[in-house]
C-alpha cells in the first residue's frame, strides 16, 4: 500500500480497541532472557520490524530463541550473562532501525569482551550513539569504525581487561550524556550486570526525562537485579548480580494506546483501549493527563481505560519525558481553541526523522501555522485543508497525521507500510473504527423502520 486516504470518523461514537505489546518492554524483556541464567518465557510480544530485528540478532549472537508469532509468545535459552561461543571468531549482528536493538545489543556485545561486526540501516547510521560508545570505550571496549566516527557500522574488537572478573568494592564509574537519548542509560543498566564488579554511571548534560529508565529499572529488578541511584544524577548496578529466567507478560503499548485517545479527542467521542490501566510505568500515559487539559474526560473500567473527547482547548506543556506522543499532539492542535506549545522535545530532532521539522513541514501543508524552535514548537488552530502528509520513513509521523484525517476531510498519508516498524497492522485496526461506525448506523436505520 503505497498510500492511505484517511475517512473521517461520525462523531459521538464508542469504540473498543486493542494494541499490540509495548515495544519498549518487548525489546528490554528478550535482552534481559538473554542475559539470564536459564529459560525465559515472554507472553504477549509485539512483533514489529525492530522486534523481529531484535530476536533475529540474538540468533545471530548465538543464543537459542523460539518464536511463537501466532500466540505472541518468545522463549529464550540465557547463558547467566555470557555470549555463546568463546567470542574470539567475528560475528555479523544487524540491528536495523531500532534505537533499543541498536543501543542495547551494542552495549550487551562491547561488555561481553568478543569480536563483533554491527550493521544498521541508513536510518540508523545517522541517529546518535557517540555518547553511548564514549562510554563504552572508557569501559574499555575497543572499536573500529569503518565509515564514519562513533557511528554505525563498527567492529567491536574485544574489551581490554577491567579487573572486573570477580566483585570488587571500586565499581568502575563512567561519565554518559543522555541529552539525545535516555536509551544510552538504559543501556549500559540494562547490561551493567555484566561488568562483575558493578558499575556506576554519572550524568552528565542537561536533560532529566527519564521515564523509559524508570522502566528498565522496574523490569531489571522484576528479573532479580537492582540498581541504587546514589544521587539524583548517580546510578550503580550492584555487583555481583544475575538475572533469572522466568514467565513474564508484555503490557499493551501505550504509545500506540494514545492515538485512539487522541481519536476519542477530535472526534468528540468514547474510546476504550482495553487492559490499558494507570499503574503502567510506560511514560506516554501522561498523554493523558495532557488530553484532560485540553478538555478530554477519563475513566478507569476493569478492563481498561476510557477517553471521552470534548471541544478541545489550547495547551503549554513540556513533553520532554513522553515525547514520542509530540506528533500526536500535533496533529490535534489544529482543533483546538487556541494555540497549543510544546516544549522540551529538542531531542527528537536526531530520532526516526527531524521530527520537529517534519511537523512544521506537515502541518503547513495542510494551512495551519506553526513557529518551529530549537526544543519546541507553537501550533495555531485553524481549518486543515487537504494535503498528502509525507511520513519521511517515520512511523511516529504516520500513526500520528492519520488522527488528523479521523477529524478532517482529505488527508492522504504517503507510505503507511513504515508503521511495520511497531505497530503494522495499525491502519486496519484505524480501518476497523470506520466499519464498526458504519455498521452501528445500519443497526440504528434498522430499528428506526
Amino acid at each position: 500500500m503505497k498510500s492511505f486516504t484517511c475517512t473521517p470518523l461520525q462523531r459521538n461514537q464508542r469504540y473498543e480497541v486493542t494494541v499490540p505489546g509495548s515495544k519498549s518492554i518487548t525489546n528490554r524483556a528478550l535482552l534481559l532472557g538473554a542475559l539470564g541464567s536459564g529459560k525465559t518465557v515472554l507472553k504477549g510480544v509485539l512483533f514489529s520490524d525492530d522486534s523481529r530485528v531484535f530476536m533475529e540478532a540474538l540468533k545471530e549472537i548465538g543464543f537459542f530463541v523460539d518464536i511463537q508469532e501466532e500466540e505472541k509468545r518468545v522463549t529464550i535459552e540465557g547463558m547467566g550473562g555470557r555470549i555463546p561461543g568463546d567470542g574470539a571468531q567475528e560475528r555479523t549482528v544487524y540491528v536495523g532501525s531500532a534505537g533499543t536493538a541498536a543501543r542495547f545489543l551494542t552495549a550487551m556485545l562491547a561488555l561481553s569482551g568478543g569480536r563483533f561486526l554491527v550493521e544498521s540501516s541508513e536510518q540508523m547510521k545517522a541517529r546518535p550513539m557517540k555518547p553511548l560508545l564514549l562510554a563504552l570505550e572508557e569501559l574499555g571496549t575497543e572499536f573500529e569504525y569503518l565509515e564514519e566516527p562513533y557511528a554505525f557500522p563498527f567492529r567491536i574488537l574485544g574489551r581490554r581487561s577491567q579487573g572486573d572478573s570477580a566483585p570488587s568494592e571500586s565499581s568502575p564509574r563512567v561519565d554518559l550524556n543522555i541529552d539525545q537519548s535516555s536509551q544510552f542509560l538504559s543501556a549500559l543498566l540494562l547490561s551493567g550486570v555484566m561488568c562483575g564488579g558493578g558499575l556506576t554511571i554519572h550524568l552528565t548534560g542537561t536533560r532529566s526525562a527519564k521515564a523509559y529508565v524508570n522502566i528498565s529499572m522496574k523490569m531489571m529488578a522484576e528479573f532479580g537485579c537492582e540498581v541504587e541511584q546514589i544521587e539524583e544524577n548517580t546510578y550503580l548496578v550492584r555487583p555481583g548480580q544475575q538475572y533469572q529466567a522466568r514467565e513474564y507478560q508484555v503490557e499493551p503499548d501505550v504509545s500506540a494506546a494514545c492515538y485512539f485517545y487522541a481519536i476519542a479527542a477530535v472526534t468528540e467521542s468514547e474510546v476504550k483501549v482495553k487492559h490499558v490501566h494507570s499503574t503502567t510505568t510506560q511514560g506516554d500515559i501522561r498523554f493523558l493527563k495532557v488530553l484532560q487539559q485540553m478538555g478530554c474526560r477519563q475513566r478507569e473500567e476493569e478492563d481498561g481505560i476510557v477517553v471521552a473527547g470534548g471541544p478541545l482547548k489550547g495547551v503549554h506543556v513540556d513533553m520532554g519525558d513522553f515525547s514520542d506522543q509530540t506528533m500526536t499532539l500535533a496533529a490535534i492542535a489544529p482543533f483546538a481553541d487556541g494555540d497549543t506549545v510544546i516544549d522540551g522535545v529538542g531531542h527528537i530532532r536526531g530520532q526516526e526523522s527531524d521530527r520537529i521539522r517534519g511537523i512544521v513541514t506537515e502541518l503547513g501543508r495542510m494551512g495551519i501555522q506553526c513557529e518551529e524552535r530549537q526544543d519546541g514548537l507553537t501550533i495555531h488552530p485553524g481549518e486543515v485543508r487537504p494535503t498528502v502528509v509525507k511520513t519521511y520513513e517515520d512511523h511516529r509521523m504516520a500513526m500520528s497525521f492519520a488522527v488528523t484525517g479521523c477529524g478532517a476531510e482529505g488527508i492522504v498519508i504517503d507510505d503507511p507500510g513504515c508503521c511495520r516498524k511497531t505497530f503494522e497492522n495499525y491502519f486496519e485496526v484505524l480501518t476497523s473504527l470506520n466499519i464498526t461506525t458504519n455498521i452501528k448506523n445500519d443497526r440504528n436505520k434498522l430499528l428506526v423502520k
